[in-house]
């Protein structure tokens, strides 16, 4: 760690980021920024092998041998990104192989609703902790959910973090293939009368879990997080491009979007607000 006081690399480091230049060492690195910058970067991480974990299962349930190859496939991107996040993280000093070895990622819930709230102390997005059930629920996860971690990724192609930035380039491409994966499917679904209510009913129960994995409007933290370039948008101005694009689709393909409201934090839990 550089020998500056702390205060002193904040006051660099935030000044670095206004005039637009990037971060690329730990020595360059706030005790806060660096606190931030491991806490996103872990959620992804954990977010990308949890997913990689529920898709398992789909790769033997698939209904033909193309989708077993192709369901497959995502499954080894989202081990890939997962395993090029923890290689950023070990580049933090965290010892990842101790943290891997303590969480359990193939953990899932048996409720249908769990808000906002996290089922267990590893980082990923909530929506991960819900089972993947049946085909119509593995064609909405990637429907919404790629969908919305991909709104969501997009502030990290361009964060104040180079090394991210430059991880990010491949993985954002990748989640751009597993969209577009579920959009070819939710498409040939619900406009087949035989299978159009199944996927309504997936829709039904995805898209609320995709809405409140965005955070809080107007969070202190979120704050945080654009003050050192780490994130540039508000959750709630995320949330809507993401609502604005899964409308237009669902316009497209014949789908009703299901009504959404913010959930209430439970006071008994920490709530779960992804900046």
């Amino acid at each position: 760690m550089s020998p500056e006081p702390n205060r002193v690399r904040e006051e660099k480091l935030l000044e670095k980021i206004a005039a637009g230049g990037k971060i690329e060492t730990i020595e360059e690195m706030s005790d806060d920024y660096r606190g931030h910058l491991t806490n996103l970067m872990m959620m992804q991480a954990d977010s990308e092998l949890a997913g990689a974990f529920g898709y398992v299962p789909w790769i033997q349930k698939s209904p033909d041998i193309k989708e077993t190859l192709q369901v497959a496939q995502i499954v080894k991107d989202e081990v890939r990104h997962a395993r090029v996040m923890y290689r950023l993280l070990e580049g933090l000093e965290v010892d990842v192989d101790e943290y891997y070895r303590s969480h359990n990622f193939n953990l899932r819930v048996d409720k249908d609703d769990i808000g906002t709230l996290r089922a267990a102390d590893d980082k990923r997005v909530n929506i991960f902790y819900y089972p993947i059930e049946r085909w119509s629920d593995f064609i909405m996860f990637n429907f919404c959910m790629d969908r919305g971690a991909g709104h969501q990724l997009e502030d990290s192609l361009d964060c104040s973090y180079k090394p991210w930035c430059d991880g990010m380039e491949g993985i954002f491409k990748e989640e751009e293939m597993h969209m577009a994966h579920g959009d070819q499917w939710a498409k040939r679904l619900s406009q087949d009368d035989k299978t159009h209510d199944d996927i309504q009913a997936a829709f039904d129960k995805w898209y609320p879990r995709t809405m409140n994995i965005f955070g809080r409007a107007n969070s202190p933290k979120n704050a945080i997080y654009r003050k050192y370039g780490l994130k540039k948008r508000d959750n709630d101005e995320v949330r809507r491009a993401f609502a604005a694009d899964v409308a237009a689709k669902a316009a497209a393909f014949g789908l009703k979007v299901p009504d959404w409201k913010p959930v209430a934090a439970q006071m008994s839990d920490e709530p779960f607000i992804p900046g």
